[in-house]
């Protein structure tokens, strides 16, 4: 049944749960005031994403089996960097089912995203243009200026419609209109698009940073070394360097010790304050030294892992206090 919404956040955490649910995770990597607003639509094979965010972060896409994603830039600020490329005004990224790849925003930004079966593209594909989809069609993509600003008209006049006028989109003849307007100006885009070319180089860093994922994702609870890294990885320390600048901005150093802080702090902010015991998980997370860990957290977050502890406590106190008076 087709929905929608929109939220605001001032927690990086409850928008990185929600993101998560669109297969994306995400690092904060700035301190400062958090906000963030998502907008979405769900139509009937079709789903639609906007993002506004204020500050830089860094997010993994990990695509599901069957899924095609659609991203573009939105307004006249700072693009995000996909795969280790800044998409242009009327550029988008294609990524296939089952890709994985980097998200990066250096600041403020707004960007949009389409979700969709890639069994529902190609029949849209065949039946509007008469020709499948060429393999060759994803990553960076440069379509008609027109095609792309009808597209991005289509996805901006659809968001309009969730925050002013919500309960339009409920009805399912208006959602199957709209998907199919957005199926058409999609399928435009893309049959018409040229492939921007990374290189060869830059697809094999590509593979490299997905490798380094790969790794963390197993042993990000271990405690390792750079070069312990780079040998499970199977690069030269110099390379995964090079790869983190072009792909992330920042060293391999500083994205590790960020996603260990970020597994700390969901951690904490989903626990019971009660049963966790904050220097075990650290250690449990791949602190070695314990004071490090302790100003690490306070730097990054701008509070101790006991304010997060606390500030969890206070919250479900609130919401069964909410829930004993509007009984």
């Amino acid at each position: 049944m087709p929905g929608c919404g929109t939220r605001t956040f001032v927690d990086p955490g409850d928008y990185e749960g929600d993101l998560r649910r669109a297969q994306i995770e995400l690092l904060i990597v700035c301190r400062g005031e958090f906000k963030a607003r998502l907008t979405w639509a769900e139509l009937h094979h079709l789903h639609l994403l906007r993002s506004e965010e204020d500050l830089p972060r860094i997010g993994f896409l990990s695509l599901p089996p069957r899924l095609v994603f659609v991203a573009f830039p939105i307004g006249s600020g700072p693009s995000p960097l996909w795969g280790g490329s800044e998409l242009q005004a009327g550029d988008i990224m294609l990524c296939r089912p089952g890709q994985r790849l980097h998200q990066v925003t250096t600041g403020p930004s707004i960007w949009g995203l389409m979700a969709l079966e890639a069994a529902q593209l190609e029949h849209y594909a065949r039946l509007l243009s008469g020709k499948p989809l060429s393999p060759a069609q994803q990553g960076w993509l440069r379509p008609s200026s027109r095609g792309a600003a009808r597209l991005r008209r289509l996805h901006a006049q659809t968001c309009r419609l969730v925050e002013t006028k919500p309960r339009i989109l409920t009805h399912a003849e208006v959602a199957r209109a709209i998907e199919e307007a957005l199926f058409q100006a999609l399928v435009t885009c893309l049959t018409g698009a040229k492939v921007q070319q990374g290189g060869a180089i830059k697809r094999r860093h590509a593979q490299v940073m997905v490798r380094f994922e790969e790794a963390l994702a197993e042993h990000l609870g271990e405690w390792f070394s750079i070069v312990e890294l780079c040998e499970l990885i199977g690069v030269s320390e110099q390379t995964l360097r090079s790869c983190c600048s072009e792909f992330l901005g920042i060293s391999p150093g500083r994205y590790v010790l960020l996603r260990r802080l970020n597994r700390v702090r969901e951690t904490l902010r989903n626990a019971d304050p009660k049963m966790v015991n904050v220097a075990e998980l650290a250690r449990h997370s791949g602190f070695a030294r314990l004071e490090r860990f302790a100003m690490a957290y306070r730097a990054v977050f701008g509070e101790t892992p006991s304010d997060t502890l606390r500030r969890r406590a206070e919250k479900k106190f609130t919401s069964a206090t909410n829930f004993i008076k509007s009984g």
